[in-house]
């Protein structure tokens, strides 16, 4: 008998990020981790990891810098923010409302030049099917995040009702092709 082992994921979405107001999706700002007992708290209930990810935005970098100091992470590519397009960069006052579309309109809405979420979930899904057996830690994105809880929901529009806070932990696990929800934002001292 073949016994199935588990695949945990522990998203982590990166410190606040230094926007100015802005919209920044790909557009690399800095983080504030100016909260060290955030960070140490943080660090200390995620506890032992197989393997960290992260994206190449730099604040992801600093985050997963100040939460493994030894610096032993992979940088991913797929794992960037969502493209926001002619939008990145400016005020979030200019930004259009939005706010008449439904989950499903939004989740296929293109900003000028960018990509959808449903851009962002096939980007993404492929690097997080991919992620081997035992407990992965990632440092990531909002965007990011929403994607990944999109493969345990039936309908990945679903995940854009989900906030993201920052210095948050989502937790999924898989077993064979099968998604499932532990925990989502939870913050310094979740057990």
């Amino acid at each position: 008998m073949q016994v199935s082992r588990t695949t945990e994921l522990i998203l982590i979405r990166h410190a606040p990020a230094l926007t100015q107001g802005r919209l920044c999706g790909r557009t690399d700002v800095a983080a504030d981790l100016s909260d060290a007992a955030a960070i140490a708290a943080l660090s200390k209930a995620v506890g032992p990891v197989d393997r960290v990810l992260v994206s190449p935005a730099r604040r992801c970098q600093a985050t997963a810098s100040a939460l493994w100091p030894e610096g032993d992470f992979t940088l991913d590519a797929a794992l960037w923010e969502q493209d926001f397009g002619t939008w990145e960069g400016m005020p979030i006052a200019q930004i259009p409302d939005l706010g008449p579309l439904s989950r499903a309109a939004l989740a296929v809405h293109c900003p000028p030049g960018g990509e959808s979420f449903t851009d962002l979930l096939a980007r993404v899904a492929p690097a997080l099917c991919a992620v081997p057996e035992g407990r992965t830690a990632l440092v990531v994105h909002a965007g990011t995040i929403r994607a990944a809880l999109a493969l345990a929901l039936s309908d990945p529009a679903d995940a854009l009702g989900f906030a993201i806070l920052p210095l948050s932990v989502t937790r999924l696990s898989r077993q064979a092709e099968s998604w499932s929800v532990g925990a989502v934002n939870r913050v310094a001292g979740w057990a």
